[in-house]
């Protein structure tokens, strides 16, 4: 039987051939921890006595801070400084950018091979056709310490664009057109493959922006057959002669789904839901307050060029705020050379050092409350990017708007642009009650129900990014649920023991492991959901804490009291003795609960 790309990956660094559903140890290329997360690394690589597999492989990119400008992300960087020091661990430090771009630009990373990284963006690899995954602290600290981390073959769709667009149409209207109809969860638990005409000619730009925003749509990555071009660009920056990685003519898909795009037109995605996508034009005369241009999605020299050759003889709209971050240090610099930065500086933009940027918590890019901003980022969950509403565009998109001061597109920017009122922040109280660990060994648990029928709760909802510096798990409890509408008072009333009964794909989005470590700081005893997002299910597992997937939230109410035995997924409703099935523990997942731990040594 022959096999799809990730299959050969995974097989080719575990040493066996595999299959969707085998649960295997992959050897792991190239190894990542950011300044969000990296400190955390540390700790558990320190407080379990652990080592450094391989320095040479091992790398801090520093890319969610840049400047250190927040005092715990600054002590949390010169904690990893200090650790690359006694280890030999190479850091990419806050001038050098984005870390998934750094290790594609800079050759650590090429076609076939494998990365991880504490960035929930880190499948950006797949558009080079590499395996790349986002993970959290734990995992991290597995693969640093021991050069590999256990993973689950996931089952592949081919999915195949019918059709070239005009000209109008960039790689980000491609994916949001992809986002518009598979959802938060349409790829939930798959790799998937892109195919087509428009596919075979797409540059390095265009991929990793497609690439970028597998997370959006649960996929585990979305990768492209190298190209010729990508193919020489890799080996030209890794110095290393590779066999690119593609799919047997007789390799099986789970499925094949046809997408015609040829009469696509610009499009964005309203606040809220990255995959509330529609027509640009359908928002025609909506005022912006700000345009964000950058993130690992959109903050290549190409998107840059793009917004560059909207912004030459024009001016920003007054009142509006454009925010341009390039994606790395070496692109910031390229921009300076061709004359990109007089260009915008001319047009009244702000331009920042290279980084993450307005997807992280108090850097370039975020809004305020009420404020309107068009960003080419990847996500724009309530308060993910700020207080305010994002949609997300392309840079063209984005451009067009800044200079339009209302939302259009590029070939409809308006000669005079809209003036308006910037709307007047309100305040909120995020002050919780802080709530005790408690720590359950036993293969199963009892406690009171809280039914949360809700799909997509992601983990801006359950932990805002805003705390992400909080290392200490017993400060943690208090702000879970307190950004998702209706339970922000959940810390409050919640006892020890409570068990979670939710919906779909639930921990969508980042990898932050506080999302796990709020629940059990809190005590909670475990979570049912219909299905988990891919980083957060791994989280939770390594974490020991308790989560099953199973469909109850329509049997059960709040208050009910039930017992679940891990082992064999039986629950019992005390009351009336009613029993329901959810899927069981794994092995995997059995043998880390009873350890206590990823990292805990049996």
């Amino acid at each position: 039987m022959g096999q799809t790309i990730i299959e050969k990956i995974i097989s080719n660094h575990c040493g066996k051939p595999v299959k969707p559903g085998d649960i295997v140890d992959i050897i792991i290329d190239v190894r990542l921890a950011r300044d969000f997360g990296g400190a955390n690394v540390v700790k558990n690589i320190e407080e379990n006595k652990l080592d450094v597999d391989d320095p040479t492989k091992t790398f801090f990119t520093f890319d969610c801070n840049p400047g250190g400008s927040d005092q715990k992300y600054a002590a949390n960087q010169q904690i990893c400084r200090l650790f690359a020091r006694k280890t030999g661990v190479k850091v990419f430090d806050v001038n050098q950018g984005i870390g998934t771009h750094i290790a594609i630009d800079e050759g650590l990373a090429y076609p076939g091979c494998t990365l991880v990284s504490t960035d929930s963006h880190a499948n950006i690899l797949g558009a080079i056709g590499a395996f790349g995954q986002g993970m959290g602290d734990q995992d991290i600290a597995y693969a640093w310490s021991f050069g590999k981390v256990w993973f689950e073959v996931p089952p592949t769709v081919k999915i195949i664009l019918k059709g070239k667009p005009s000209k109008l149409v960039t790689p980000k209207d491609v994916v949001l057109r992809l986002l518009k109809q598979f959802g938060a969860n349409g790829l939930l638990g798959f790799a998937a493959e892109l195919y087509g005409d428009y596919i075979e000619d797409l540059d390095l730009s265009g991929r990793i922006t497609i690439a970028s925003m597998a997370t959006e749509m649960g996929a585990i990555i979305i990768l492209f057959p190298p190209s010729k071009k990508i193919i020489d660009y890799c080996k030209n920056a890794s110095g290393k002669e590779f066999a690119a990685i593609y799919s047997d003519q007789d390799a099986k898909f789970n499925e094949v789904i046809e997408i015609d795009i040829s009469d696509l037109k610009p499009l964005i995605s309203l606040p809220g839901n990255p995959e509330n996508v529609v027509e640009v034009d359908t928002l025609n005369g909506q005022k912006v307050d700000s345009v964000f241009v950058g993130s690992c999605t959109n903050g290549r020299f190409e998107d840059m060029l793009a917004v560059a050759n909207v912004l030459k003889n024009k001016k920003v709209a007054p009142g509006v705020v454009l925010k341009i971050v390039p994606s790395t240090d070496a692109i910031w610099k390229k921009c300076l050379q061709e004359g990109l930065l007089d260009i915008f500086k001319k047009a009244g933009a702000l331009v920042s050092n290279a980084g993450c940027a307005g997807c992280a918590d108090g850097q370039v890019g975020q809004n305020g409350p009420n404020e309107v901003t068009v960003s080419t980022g990847n996500r724009n969950f309530t308060g993910k990017q700020g207080k305010g509403a994002v949609y997300l565009a392309s840079p063209e998109t984005a451009a067009a708007s800044a200079v339009s001061g209302v939302i259009t597109s590029v070939d409809k920017i308006l000669e005079k642009p809209v003036i308006f009122q910037i709307i007047k922040s309100a305040k909120s109280d995020t002050s919780r009650d802080l709530h005790k660990i408690i720590s359950v060994r036993e293969p199963f648990v009892e406690g009171r129900v809280w039914i949360i029928p809700i799909d997509n709760i992601d983990t801006d909802m359950i932990f805002h990014n805003r705390h992400l510096a909080i290392t200490n798990i017993e400060e943690m409890g208090k702000f879970a649920f307190g950004n998702l509408k209706g339970w922000e008072d959940f810390p409050q009333k919640a006892k020890k023991g409570d068990i979670i009964v939710t919906g779909k794909n639930f921990g969508a989005g980042s990898s932050r492991q506080q999302a796990v470590d709020c629940f059990k700081s809190l005590g909670i005893g475990a979570i049912i959901a219909e299905s988990f997002g891919a980083i957060y299910e791994r989280n939770a597992i390594n974490a020991a804490f308790p989560i099953l997937v199973g469909n109850l939230k329509d049997y059960l109410k709040d208050g009910d009291l039930i017992k679940v035995d891990f082992s064999n997924g039986k629950v019992i409703k005390i009351s009336d003795g009613a029993i329901f099935h959810v899927k069981p523990f794994s092995n995997v997942q059995m043998e880390i609960y009873k350890r206590g731990g990823l990292l805990i040594r049996s």
